[in-house]
């Protein structure tokens, strides 16, 4: 084992430990994810997925990969981060030879790999209980959801410069919750929006990641769309990872 595999370990592990602990954290991870896909499956016959070329159980599953990543990695992830700055943890962390990207990606292990396991039930779930088919491009899916991981890690990085306390994640979370619910085609396919607004919310920072998952596993994409989603994705982990350089805070306000 290489020292920065070595480093990375020793941080996911202790992370998880705290996360276990944390029995708040815990329940968002665990339990908010198949709680959101099962309230919002009950009303996607109102929003008429089949236009989209999708049936309620496909909608419902790709869906609940978009609420895994937001959920369990981005959400959890802010809260982390402003805990241990607050804590002094990162600040401590710092002053050893652990390098800054380390310790980052240190924190982000556990909740990754929370979201990938969570993933990966949710295809096993849709396949073998729902009747949604094996994915088409998996690919293309397992693309989107690493994708995801990193993009949201990366955002909730950024965003816990501007969070202030623990208590206040739940208010700096809202805005990526809300356009992402809305806009990024979680639950309502941008199909069966008005184009101007289809246009505009393919430039949403989840969207890109949502039109890789549901092109590996539904299948229908052309390559203008999966390439245009990629680089959408990429772009927005570019400028996430910008402003994570620009503005991360390592220790609390005074």
């Amino acid at each position: 084992m290489t020292a920065t595999a070595g480093r990375l370990t020793a941080l996911g592990r202790a992370e998880l430990t705290l996360l276990l602990r944390n029995r708040s954290a815990l329940a968002v991870a665990l339990v908010m994810p198949g709680a959101s896909v099962a309230g919002i499956k009950s009303s996607l016959d109102q929003i008429h997925p089949d236009k989209a070329g999708m049936s309620v159980a496909e909608a419902a599953m790709t869906g609940g990969i978009g609420i895994v990543l937001i959920l369990v990695v981005h959400l959890n992830l802010i809260s982390a981060y402003v805990a241990r700055r607050e804590e002094l943890v990162l600040k401590r962390l710092r002053t050893g030879e652990v390098p800054d990207r380390e310790i980052l990606a240190g924190t982000a292990l556990p909740a990754a790999g929370l979201a990938l396991a969570q993933c990966v039930l949710i295809v096993v779930a849709g396949v073998a209980f729902l009747g949604v088919g094996a994915p088409k491009r998996p690919e293309l899916l397992v693309l989107g959801v690493l994708l995801g991981m990193v993009l949201l890690a990366a955002l909730a990085a950024a965003t816990s410069a501007v969070t202030r306390t623990v208590e206040s994640a739940q208010l700096t979370t809202l805005p990526m919750l809300l356009i992402s619910y809305a806009g990024s085609g979680l639950f309502i396919p941008l199909e069966v929006m008005p184009q101007e607004l289809a246009s505009a919310c393919k430039l949403l920072p989840v969207t890109g990641v949502m039109t890789l998952v549901r092109a590996g596993w539904l299948g229908g994409a052309d390559a203008h769309d999966v390439i245009g989603a990629a680089v959408t994705a990429l772009a927005w982990t570019a400028l996430s990872v910008f402003a994570v350089q620009r503005w991360f805070r390592w220790e609390p306000r005074r």
